[in-house]
């Protein structure tokens, strides 16, 4: 035993050390000495009176006890001068707690010049052999005491596993409702809004959630490394934990969040549509509610009751110009009833009002087409027979009506709102144009012709001294307005339309810029996920310098990557610029944002996995000891039979492998057996695929020395002093207080015939460590 500088019998053998001197000068041991000296040599003539008297003042034997069993003895209150006492104390000690037999007599011991020595060390011997049972327990506890510890640790981490994946499954829970509710928003800012929490969400909370499964899955396949190791049984989570649980709620949510994203820009869209056709309703409805006013007061007056026959043939005629500008709104109204329509089918959310008022332009058409033709009838009906009438005024009226039909047409053409995508769409507006002001020559001598025969009535009223009544009996249509509306349309509206399609233009343009600066980028990126994703690929299956060699390089080559987020980060915003212009479509590249994210996402994840498997494989080559050698060995073979190159070993690869191995696994029914049974210890979660940790796990687990539940019951054996059970008294003496109290809150009482009251079964615990029954 190693004997500390404070341990009393090292005191007390240091304090002896001098005994030599000491015994010389006491009579009694020259009296000793010399009756030696007649039988024995004066080297064992010394030896053995020193043996005699070291043991003589009971101290040694106190020392010896307090050495093994402290609680045992108050060294402290012993005194050299009084060996009785001592010599009593530790006999009795010795026969009560250590089952010593009492062999000797304390006043024997001191009362006698030479003690039988033969009787001392015989009785010595029996302490030893009490306190070498001690040390095999010290040493049972702890070998148990390292196996409990790899137990607690391991099922930390399976709780944290547990929390980790309930954790995110609860995010994912809760996240997916939100990408999959599609209740539309009744405007664009509402919808922009949900598309700016999109963008958080994608930007802000989705990446550590990336983070986090990605972890989740290190931490499952560390787990599942070290309980092979430590000859444990596979970690099954529980149900609806599995990281194919989680790999299946995660696919559902990136599911949810495409359609969801498309859903936005969809329904932005169909609000811009909204937003253009109510718009365009409004104005058209507006221009037509305008036109007529009065127009039902006009037609229900009863003027030709009182008036002269010339006064009936100019109501007739006026009439017949109203009849015309009546047919040319047919097209307004059947336009406003359209738009109506579409407004209806696009679920438009103001359509009752749109409805209504469509309703209300729509019955007062059919009414002022019913009070019309009473007009006319009454008005022919008065008629009796019609004059000549001034064909200048009829003239000036009958193409009037038509121009300022067209300059309406045109005022409203000019100043009808436009939507388009690109700048095909544009320059075909701008060339549609173009070809209105191409006709604007024409036009003008037209104007120019109809202000000639107001010129001629003029003319000639002035030459027959006609007075004339004021204006054209015939039209509303002043000289007057007709050359006003021509100048608004000339000089105000077709310049705002230059500039309104320039500027569409420009934009069109800038729109195009940024969609050839995305495609710039994106077409660069995309290659390159694709590239490091195919590298990666091949450094986890080529085995170049040693694991630590390959762990360097990888932990480089990760950091090359977290160094080309920036770029990642720079297409964002280009991509957050084109959806924040409205761009749907870009022709200058095949690759969209969602699929790029999901390339970086999958490249991140990818060389986090293989980090991890070398980190595993170096765990699994320290605690095996095996070789770069035989490593290398392992990885060529495993090469040679991944056929399709993905990184696994089907079901039937494996089977060839181990054929080429030496293994009776051939297709027959021992050998279909033998290979479950392989598959069992390689594949325990039955995915139909063998990892290279997992294939080199079985083939060095047959020469790794490791603890088994046969070793742990025969430490368990010795602490209980050969009993087929153990108690709680003995677990607390025995362990440090943590790992007794885990021992003793997962024992089963035991229950075989030599049972004591409160006996515990350790031989179902130490089976339950390693998997062989339940704990």
């Amino acid at each position: 035993a190693h004997l500390s500088d404070v341990d009393p019998l090292h005191i007390y053998m240091e304090q002896e050390n001098d005994w030599d001197r000491d015994l010389l000068l006491d009579p009694a041991w020259e009296k000793q000495q010399r009756k030696v000296r007649a039988s024995e040599s004066p080297g064992a003539a010394a030896g053995a009176c020193k043996m005699r008297y070291f043991w003589k003042d009971g101290l040694a034997f106190n020392a010896l006890i307090h050495r093994h069993r402290p609680e045992l003895i108050d060294y402290d209150k012993l005194r050299k001068d009084d060996p009785v006492t001592n010599l009593n104390n530790a006999f009795e000690v010795a026969e009560r707690y250590l089952d010593i037999p009492k062999m000797l007599d304390a006043e024997d011991i001191v009362n006698t010049a030479r003690p039988d020595e033969k009787a001392i060390m015989t009785y010595v011997s029996s302490f030893y052999h009490a306190f070498s049972g001690a040390q095999k327990a010290e040493t049972a506890a702890n070998r148990i005491c390292k196996v409990l510890a790899v137990n607690q640790e391991n099922e930390h981490l399976m709780e944290d596993y547990e929390k980790l994946a309930s954790d995110l499954l609860e995010w994912i829970r809760r996240t997916i409702p939100w990408l999959e509710n599609r209740a539309p928003e009744k405007t664009m800012t509402e919808m922009q809004q949900k598309l700016e929490d999109f963008r958080d969400y994608r930007r802000v909370h989705k990446p550590p959630k990336v983070q986090e499964k990605c972890q989740l899955e290190i931490n499952f396949n560390t787990l599942q490394t070290k309980l092979r190791l430590s000859n444990r049984p596979a970690f099954m989570p529980s149900e609806g934990r599995m990281v194919s649980d989680i790999n299946g709620a995660w696919h559902k949510l990136e599911g949810a969040e495409k359609g969801y994203e498309e859903w936005l820009l969809n329904e932005i869209r169909r609000l811009e549509r909204l937003d253009h056709l109510a718009e365009k309703f409004r104005q058209k409805a507006a221009i037509h509610e305008s036109w007529t006013d009065g127009k039902e007061a006009m037609l229900t007056q009863k003027d030709y009751e009182t008036a002269t026959l010339s006064e009936i043939k100019a109501l007739l005629k006026k009439h017949e110009a109203f009849e015309s500008d009546l047919a040319a709104h047919q097209d307004r109204v059947e336009q406003i009833a359209a738009i109506a329509q579409e407004l209806n089918e696009l679920d438009y959310y103001d359509s009752p009002s749109v409805n209504a008022r469509c309703q209300k332009i729509c019955e007062q058409w059919d009414a002022l087409g019913s009070l019309t033709q009473s007009r006319r009838e009454s008005l022919e009906r008065t008629e009796k027979q019609l004059e000549s009438i001034d064909e200048l005024y009829l003239e000036y009226a009958k193409r009037a009506a038509p121009f300022n039909n067209w300059m309406e047409g045109a005022m409203e053409d000019l100043q009808d709102m436009f939507i388009v995508h690109n700048i095909e769409e544009i320059q075909g507006l701008i060339t549609a144009h173009d070809q209105f002001k191409s006709t604007l020559p024409e036009a003008n001598k037209e104007r120019e012709s109809i202000q000639a025969i107001q010129a001629e009535v003029q003319k000639i009223a002035q030459y027959n001294g006609i007075k004339l009544a004021g204006n054209n009996p015939y039209t509303t249509i002043t000289p007057q307005s007709i050359d006003k509306k021509w100048e608004k349309v000339r000089s105000q509206l077709v310049p705002q339309r230059d500039q309104a399609l320039q500027e569409e233009l420009a934009r069109q343009q800038s729109n195009d810029h940024l969609r050839r600066q995305f495609a710039n980028q994106a077409n660069m990126i995309g290659p390159w996920i694709q590239n490091k994703m195919e590298e990666i690929g091949r450094i986890s299956i080529e085995m170049n310098g040693t694991l630590e060699d390959q762990l360097t390089h990888l932990r480089q080559y990760e950091q090359s990557i977290i160094e080309y987020k920036p770029n990642i980060d720079q297409l964002e915003g280009d991509h957050q610029l084109i959806q924040e212009a409205l761009i749907f479509d870009n022709k200058y590249t095949a690759y969209t944002m969602e699929h790029l994210r999901v390339g970086w996402e999958q490249l991140l994840t990818t060389i986090a996995r293989t980090i991890n498997e070398i980190e595993n494989q170096i765990l699994t080559r320290d605690a095996k000891g095996i070789s770069q050698e035989q490593l290398h060995e392992y990885r060529t073979s495993f090469n040679h039979f991944d056929k399709d190159h993905s990184g696994v070993l089907h079901a039937e690869e494996f089977k060839a492998c181990l054929i080429s191995l030496g293994y009776d696994v051939e297709n027959n029914k021992q050998g279909d057996a033998e290979f479950a049974r392989i598959m069992g210890i390689v594949d325990p979660n039955n995915s139909g695929a063998v990892t290279f940790q997992a294939f080199i796990d079985f083939m060095s687990r047959e020469t790794t020395d490791t603890d088994t539940a046969d070793q742990v019951i025969a430490s368990f054996k010795i602490l209980a002093g050969d009993k087929n059970y153990i108690t709680a008294e003995e677990l607390r003496r025995e362990l440090p207080p943590d790992q007794a109290e885990y021992c003793i809150a997962r024992m089963a009482p035991y229950t075989g015939p030599d049972a004591v009251p409160g006996a515990l079964d350790y031989m179902s615990f130490s089976t339950a460590l390693y998997g062989e029954s339940d704990l």
